[in-house]
């Protein structure tokens, strides 16, 4: 099988692991947690995995998760938010693949700032637009 994005080759994070471990350096290129998580987000995980509950979650994200979200947003930056503006996701690749590939169409163009998060690249390619990098 011939690959979509033949030229992307290894990425910064490959790259930057391999020097933390060969340096023997934390690796701050990726999150590799080496700590124990909070004891009562431990309970909470048990509790909810003992509850027998196997139903997907709504596209969104769960509503109690979007309001605390919503909570947080005020409280921090000031801004009041619907929950129908949170949007979860699986973290910020897959937010960034998610919103371009739903905004760029094929032929149009789409501006990358190098040197910039290399996730950008793959959606704009794979949507069929034109990059430009600015360097």
């Amino acid at each position: 099988m011939v690959s979509k994005l033949p030229h992307v080759g290894t990425t910064i994070f490959t790259k930057m692991t391999a020097l933390a471990q060969e340096c023997g350096a934390i690796n701050l290129a990726q999150g590799f947690p080496n700590f124990q998580i909070d004891p009562q987000l431990q309970q909470c995980l048990v509790a909810a995995a003992n509850e027998n509950a196997h139903q997907y979650a709504p596209m969104p994200g769960l509503v109690t998760l979007r309001e605390q979200i919503a909570l947080l947003v005020a409280k921090q930056y000031g801004r009041v938010v619907d929950i129908n503006e949170v949007l979860v996701t699986a973290g910020a690749t897959q937010a960034i693949f998610t919103a371009i590939t739903a905004l760029v169409h094929a032929g149009e163009e789409v501006i990358i700032l190098d040197p910039s998060y290399d996730c950008y690249e793959a959606p704009v390619v794979l949507s069929g637009a034109n990059q430009f990098a600015c360097l």
